[in-house]
């Protein structure tokens, strides 16, 4: 067990850097035993810093020190301390010039920081804390330098060198090596240094700018994967556009690169002009990529590529800061997605990823605000509240601003703080001075932890014609916050009439028609709205668009969302109000007797949605899938998964079984037997279709069988295919189980990319996925314990997507998920760390579940040399 506690960094103590550095020059020595690394920093002290007198202190991880000279001379064992943490010059002039040298191992990283190696390739991964993994150096995003690199390599192994910034210089060099340098003309922090070396191959497009400049665009993969960057190149060019036409942002260098790399621990990292991907997030083709993967990869390289102003030209100024990058962003990615597709589907997806995954968040043990207080592992705080909950904040933002105020604001904060390391509060503030509005109370959204809760009330009164609205807010407590104040809440409304029809909404006071949806700003712990001339009892539509991240508790009844779904204008209230239905009737079904029918409203409902053609089919397939069991357990109090999953498992039986003919017909009506195209019509058909297959597997209907079986054999992409085999893992039918997944391996089995899709649809699988199943995938030949896709795609599903068989009754799921971790946790504690989510909140679950999740924990917590990642989640975890 670990005797000390990790420190905990705190915002309060935060201070400017003693030492600033302008710029640095690199010369890496790449070597099949390690790489050498020469340093030579230009150090001038910080003006501003606290300290005149302060030593040099530099951070530095798993480093071998060969080489220190500070002004040119050498320095002996006693003019510097060397630390396990780094390392201290205790007496230094005010301005210097510092060269180091120091020996790593990249083939033995399998932390995947700073510099290590992936399918024989050189490539690095730096933020948040990695570059201080390859040389001595203040790693913080607040000391922003410019970067020249030269690397070194054998050339017939790596014939491929890159690094940050523009080509400047190439040569060969004796015993078959040869080098490149590369020259970043702009300041950075180091978390966006950025070099790979390998046997690469280039695919090359060009962009021209809105200036008229030509961008040469390069994307680098392995050979094997030379037909999937067409896609990513393409997705690259729109975002490369929309940035410009919407944010008025062009891009800077004359060259931006694209690595795809199959060992790393995040989906894509935005170094400066080198991105460098995951591969499960970059490569696509038809026969290897899905519709949802491919709308996946188009919405991450736009994210990567707006981070070039919203990250880097402008970056943050500590870790605490780090949705000023990430939030703004996926607020950026998220619009642009919502352009190229469709705007309310993007909208369900966000909210569903909110209100499943980050409501959760919010209400456990890891919760913190946008702008966290603490921390003692920062990588523990790339999380759902940074970025998603982070970018509903800027979203509310622009919803308060306008379209027109928020782009003056987003202007001036590019305009003020290009080339600087800045603040949520600047941010804001830049939008405060655009819009000449005061945003002081919003600023409580980056400051505290939990989701709103909105209570609403209302009444009407018919002889004055006035339908009122009351509206409360609350916030519960989270770890170490109580007592919350009142946040700014935007919150869109509207009020139907009988007859489906949105009503002017008019508030007390005021003269004319008001709009038939509007955004109401709640301010105080309670409202009261009036609005006036309304002729009859409306039924309200509450929370359009999802325009707040907040709970809604109103006592709809089934009447009134059924009539919602059927007539509400709003896409997302009509999805809502679908999801809130087969909410309320599957909570009723939870523990009751077997004989109580299933609501036939909700019956009706869904007939509906699958026998009309003329719907929105995009918005069908998201009204289609009932509420997952995540969200179920999310909703309730001392959860019994079991239970939920029994009924929830009754009702989707009830829907298929009434409704079997309907399916049959909806799926033919919806096959495309043309070429595969990738647009927003034919995913839509293609979503419905496979919902309609996966209904029939689920009652193991034999013509589902056969139209399953002839849909996996006559794919001619790999939405439809890997939709056949998961509705087939998914049915009673175990002889085509078998012989479909093994059909599939063979196929793809040189694919790593599709083999994990494999992995994840029998990790996920009810019925393939019981947990003696899931570990037998851990001893699989395509199964390897270095690549974090593998990890993911088997352990990590089973944890989130499996839950029946993980919350199974008698603890064997924990113990398993506690085992993984613990062996994790020498060779990749970032993985590690992120694997024991599911068990955080084991208070949330009925006692029978609670006793082996906290066992569980306490398994982890009791290893020997527990890192600080898994310590933090763990014992936060089990604190009272």
């Amino acid at each position: 067990m670990r005797t000390s506690q990790p420190r905990t960094i705190y915002l309060a103590d935060y201070e400017v850097p003693s030492f600033l550095v302008d710029h640095v020059d690199l010369r890496f020595e790449l070597l099949e035993e390690g790489a050498r690394v020469h340093s030579t920093l230009s150090v001038r002290r910080n003006p501003e810093a606290r300290d005149p007198a302060a030593p040099l202190s530099l951070d530095g991880d798993s480093l071998v020190l060969e080489g220190l000279s500070l002004d040119g001379q050498l320095l002996d064992e006693g003019r510097y301390q060397l630390q396990d943490d780094g390392l201290t010059i205790p007496t230094v002039p005010d301005q210097f010039e510092l060269a180091v040298v120091t020996w790593i191992e990249p083939q033995n990283n399998t932390r995947l920081e700073g510099l290590y190696k992936s399918s024989g390739m050189f490539c690095t991964q730096c933020e948040a804390e990695g570059f201080r993994c390859i040389t001595y150096f203040p790693d913080r995003p607040d000391v922003m330098a410019r970067f020249r690199t030269r690397v070194e390599a054998d050339q017939a192994r790596y014939p491929v060198l890159l690094s940050n910034g523009n080509d400047v210089e190439r040569g060969e060099l004796p015993d078959n090596r040869h080098f490149v340098t590369w020259e970043d003309p702009f300041p950075k922090p180091c978390y966006l240094f950025a070099l790979v070396a390998g046997a690469l191959i280039e695919k090359t497009d060009t962009f021209t700018t809105q200036s008229g400049r030509d961008i040469a665009l390069r994307m680098y993969v392995e050979p094997r994967n030379a037909d999937k960057c067409e896609h990513a190149l393409a997705s690259l060019k729109r975002a490369m556009r929309w940035d410009e036409e919407v944010y008025g942002r062009e891009y800077d260098l004359d060259i931006f690169m694209i690595v795809a790399v199959d060992d790393f621990n995040m989906g894509a990292m935005e170094n400066k002009g080198l991105n460098i991907f995951n591969s499960s997030c970059v490569l696509a083709s038809t026969d290897t990529a899905t519709d949802a993967a491919f709308e996946r990869i188009e919405s991450i390289v736009a994210h990567e590529y707006f981070h070039n102003w919203s990250g880097n030209r402008v970056t943050c100024r500590d870790w605490f800061q780090l949705s000023l990058k990430e939030g703004f962003t996926v607020f950026r990615d998220s619009s642009f997605s919502s352009d190229m597709g469709s705007a309310t589907v993007k909208r369900i997806d966000d909210a569903t990823l909110l209100r499943t995954a980050q409501f959760a968040e919010d209400a456990g043990p890891m919760a913190h605000p946008v702008r966290p207080a603490s921390y003692m592992e920062i990588s523990n705080f790339y999380t759902l509240t940074i970025y998603e909950k982070g970018s509903e904040v800027v979203r509310m933002i622009h919803t308060l601003l306008g379209s027109g105020m928020f782009r003056k604001g987003s202007d001036l904060y590019f305009e003020r703080h290009d080339g600087q390391a800045v603040t949520t509060d600047d941010f804001v503030r830049a939008m405060e001075d655009a819009s000449g509005r005061d945003l002081g109370q919003f600023r409580l959204w980056y400051e505290q932890a939990g989701t709103p809760v909105l209570t609403i009330n209302d009444h009407y009164d018919p002889r004055r014609k006035v339908y009122t609205l009351t509206i409360e807010q609350s916030i519960p407590a989270t770890p170490g916050q109580s007592n919350k104040k009142p946040q700014h809440i935007p919150f869109a409304m509207g009020l139907l009439d009988s007859h489906g029809v949105d009503l002017p909404l008019t508030l007390s006071g005021e003269t004319g028609n008001g709009p038939v949806s509007r955004v109401l700003e709640l301010t105080e712990a309670s409202h009261t709205f009036e609005f006036q001339g309304i002729d009859e009892q409306p039924i309200p539509s509450l929370l359009r668009d999802f325009s707040a991240p907040v709970r809604v508790e109103y006592p709809w009844t089934r009447e009134q969302l059924m009539f919602l779904m059927s007539y509400d204008s709003d896409g997302f209230n009509r999805w809502d109000a679908g999801q809130r239905l087969a909410v309320d009737v599957i909570r009723s079904l939870v523990g009751a007797p077997s004989h109580l029918p299933v609501e036939p409203r909700l019956v009706t409902a869904y007939r509906h949605l699958i026998c009309s053609a003329d719907l929105d089919q995009a918005l069908v397939a998201k009204m289609l899938q009932l509420p997952s069991e995540a969200y179920l357990i999310e909703l309730t109090d001392q959860a019994d998964v079991q239970r939920i999953y029994q009924a929830r498992k009754r009702v989707l039986n009830q829907l298929a079984l009434t409704l079997r003919d309907e399916l049959v017909a909806c799926y033919h009506r919806n096959t495309d037997s043309g070429p595969y195209e990738l647009n927003s019509e034919a995913i839509a058909r293609r979503a419905v279709r496979n919902i309609a297959l996966s209904w029939l597997l689920h009652i193991n209907d034999e013509e589902g069988r056969l139209l399953a079986l002839r849909q996996f054999r006559d794919a001619g992409n790999m939405t439809d295919q890997s939709a056949a085999l998961r509705a087939v893992v998914n049915s009673d039918f175990e002889e085509n189980r078998e012989q479909m997944l093994d059909e599939f391996y063979q196929q793809w089995r040189n694919d790593p990319q599709v083999v994990e899709q494999w992995f994840a649809i029998q990790a996920a699988s009810p019925r393939a996925g019981r947990l003696e199943a899931t570990r037998s995938l851990l001893a699989h030949e395509a199964f390897d314990w270095k690549n974090p896709n593998k990890i993911r795609s088997v352990i990590a599903v089973f944890a989130a997507q499996n839950l029946v068989n993980f919350h199974a009754e008698d603890g064997s799921g924990y113990r398993f998920l506690a085992e993984q971790i613990v062996r994790l946790d020498d060779s990749n504690p970032q993985i590690a760390a992120r694997l024991v989510s599911p068990l955080t909140r084991w208070r949330k679950y009925a006692d029978h579940y609670r006793d082996g999740m906290k066992a569980a924990l306490e398994t982890v917590r009791d290893k020997p040399g527990l890192s600080k990642d898994v310590y933090e989640v763990v014992h936060k975890s089990l604190a009272d």
